[in-house]
């Protein structure tokens, strides 16, 4: 959360569609008898990972939502200065005619080959098929194909890519490799089934293996192994697997093999938090005491523990972490039989995690707020980029909460931070990554899905965030649905965003709702200074900038159970 009045810029997307001009080509009738097929690797995104597709800025990622076919989708997140193109380069024939088509939502989102043919459609709410034709150059052995949205247009989704035509294995090459042999299951998880076969031949080499799940392709690789997630607990899966050449060729199925996956597990860490952001250094803060008697919240999220300097924590980095009105404020929380978690960081100020000197000195930092007040558990809000943009720094925070957490039996470690609609950037994909290699054994990953640029479907933006999230977790801690959701937290923000994207107290009960159905750890929000009506009043600190009753959005996040 930040700490400035207009809580938040981290995207600014305000760039204005400026007219486009596109040559868009029809399909042009040449000669090529070659055999058609899609000769792209990964054309559907299924092996979860971008490879060998490539995006600017960092800005792709796959999702499992909103998919048009399979399990797994490509989203690219447009800035105002990027319009996030992915692109995959191929070999190709000469003179050859090709037929480049593909899924695609959002606004304004392009498919096109370098140098070439390009079309476009606008379609935000459902998938619609883009197609165009092109002939390659008399010399020409290679085409890049891309997909891009536009800028500040909001995150675009793309599946089911094909380019149809020879590869550039040879002209005349009808050649398809051998089946592969020896199809078996190496490991299986509640989520997970892994797999390995023995490798195809083929005249001019085999450049891909497809895995079959029945009758749908689930994934694409290189190599003679793969691991197909996302599949249902308790649930039996055939798998097949074929060979595919640079000409597109296709060998028979090799042998199936059926696997059954482990029941699924109700795993988590069993801590459920509603606990909105209360701060006491900004917006006119109301009496704890009373906004808990109005609505029944037990729990306050206190913001922010910051550094005085010499890595020593302090209340804002000036409050005296004892002995001053915050201690008198948790104080009276805890006498009311409700509790408090410090969040340590945020968007601004001298912040612990990026100003102590070693992973030590911050758990030592850390360890003081412990003992100070008996803390069940902590918040690193982890932004800006002192902070989240600096893998060093993620590194640090990490192993410190590590390092508190084994020697505080039973302490809750939360880390929070921002994302996009469709799940963790970059450096969030990377939080986790690390906590993951570092065991870091965190409780809860928050995230704060709002300031997305202007997106007006805060409950559906708020979701597709999180199931990211979930999606993420899956894939790097192994887990499955149940133990991902139950480390999962979401910290919104009340009434207008600083983009002024704007979660009414409806949505927000939706978002609750949807919750408590999927049994997250922790629901939060930003912030109860905000949390009184002001229609019209903007963005600004003690009010929500919209029609609302006092304490509504606390009132509504404390009935958040998990």
């Amino acid at each position: 959360m930040r700490t400035t009045l207009l809580v938040r810029s981290r995207r600014r997307l305000l760039a204005l569609l400026g007219s486009v001009a596109l040559a868009v080509t029809g399909a042009i009738a040449l000669p090529g008898t070659a055999q058609a097929a899609n000769i792209l690797t990964n054309p559907g995104f299924e092996s979860g990972a971008l490879s060998p597709w490539s995006c600017t800025g960092n800005l792709g990622s796959i999702v499992s939502s909103p998919v048009h076919g399979g399990s797994k989708a490509l989203a690219g997140a447009v800035s105002s200065s990027d319009n996030a193109q992915c692109s995959q380069t191929v070999s190709v024939q000469p003179n050859t005619a090709y037929t480049l088509s593909g899924w695609v939502r959002g606004s304004y989102v392009y498919l096109g080959v370098d140098g070439g043919a390009s079309t476009w459609t606008t379609s935000p709410s459902a998938y619609s098929q883009l197609s165009v034709s092109f002939t390659t150059g008399a010399a020409q052995t290679s085409a890049t194909i891309y997909v891009h949205g536009w800028y500040a247009q909001g995150t675009y989704y793309a599946d089911d890519v094909s380019l149809d035509g020879p590869g550039g294995g040879g002209s005349g090459d009808t050649q398809a490799p051998t089946a592969p042999t020896s199809l078996t299951s190496t490991g299986k998880t509640s989520s997970s089934v892994s797999l390995s076969w023995g490798a195809s031949t083929d005249n001019t080499g085999v450049t891909a293996y497809d895995v079959y799940s029945g009758s749908s392709q689930v994934l694409s690789v290189s190599g003679t192994t793969a691991t197909v997630s996302g599949l249902s607990s308790s649930t039996s899966y055939t798998f097949t697997v074929k060979a595919r050449d640079a000409a597109g060729n296709t060998s028979a199925a090799s042998n199936s093999v059926t696997v059954t996956t482990d029941a699924g597990s109700s795993g988590g860490t069993g801590f459920k938090q509603a606990a909105p952001y209360l701060y006491l250094g900004w917006g006119d803060p109301p009496s704890a005491t009373s906004v808990m008697s109005a609505t029944g919240i037990k729990w306050y999220t206190m913001a922010f523990m910051l550094d005085s300097g010499g890595c020593n924590p302090a209340w804002d980095g000036s409050r005296p972490l004892t002995g001053g009105t915050d201690q008198t404020v948790i104080n009276q929380i805890r006498s009311a039989g409700g509790d408090i978690v410090p969040s340590f960081g945020g968007w601004q100020g001298s912040k612990l995690g990026a100003n102590c000197s070693s992973a030590s000195a911050l758990a030592a930092a850390l360890q003081k707020v412990i003992d100070a007040y008996s803390l069940k558990a902590i918040d690193m809000d982890i932004e800006n980029s002192d902070e989240f943009e600096n893998e060093a720094v993620q590194a640090k925070i990490l192993t410190a909460l590590k390092t508190v957490k084994a020697n505080n039996p039973g302490l809750k470690t939360i880390v929070t931070f921002g994302t996009s609609t469709t799940g963790p950037t970059y450096y969030g994909n990377r939080l986790i990554e690390q906590a993951q290699s570092l065991n870091a054994d965190i409780d809860v990953f928050t995230i704060m899905p709002f300031d997305f640029g202007g997106g007006s479907d805060m409950y559906g933006n708020t979701v597709n965030a999180t199931e990211g999230l979930k999606t993420k977790l899956k894939s790097t801690f192994g887990w499955d649905d149940a133990t991902a959701y139950a480390h999962i937290g979401i910290s919104g923000m009340n009434g207008l965003s600083d983009q002024q994207e704007n979660t009414t107290p409806a949505i927000w009960t939706q978002i609750r709702d949807w919750a408590n159905s999927h049994h997250i750890a922790r629901l939060a929000y930003w912030s109860v200074n905000r949390d009184r009506p002001c229609a019209g009043g903007g963005v600004v600190s003690n009010c929500s900038g919209i029609s609302q009753t006092n304490w509504q959005f606390t009132s509504i996040t404390a009935g958040f159970t998990g």
